[in-house]
């Protein structure tokens, strides 16, 4: 897998757990198997391998959790960007909230 770097500099390894560990958070009491969990990041490991990078930015990663969760569950990708994207106020919460509902009523 490659490294991971984040924008403070800092280089760190993928770690399977540390991704796993929060999307159960985010899927938490939600109807999200464990078994769907273990699927997806399966296939990001996959696709980020397929990339060919020695290093991928954390923010990549992160944004690709955020299109799996709302395939997922829109709760689960709500719970998730509010701590991922750290919404100031809950003005940007609610701004995120509208696209979410806009994007679904075009699908």
């Amino acid at each position: 897998m490659p490294m991971l770097f984040n924008k403070d500099g800092r280089r760190e390894p993928w770690d399977r757990h540390k991704v796993v560990s929060g999307l159960k958070k985010a899927c938490e009491k939600r109807p999200v198997s464990m078994a769907e969990i273990e699927e997806f990041v399966d296939a990001m490991e996959i696709e980020l391998q397929g990339l060919g990078e020695r290093e991928i930015s954390v923010d990549l990663i992160g944004e690709r959790i955020m299109v799996g969760l709302r395939n997922m569950d829109e709760v689960a990708y709500v719970r998730f960007a509010s701590v991922y994207r750290q919404f100031k106020d809950l003005g940007e919460f609610m701004d995120e909230l509208k696209l979410m509902l806009d994007s679904s009523k075009k699908n």
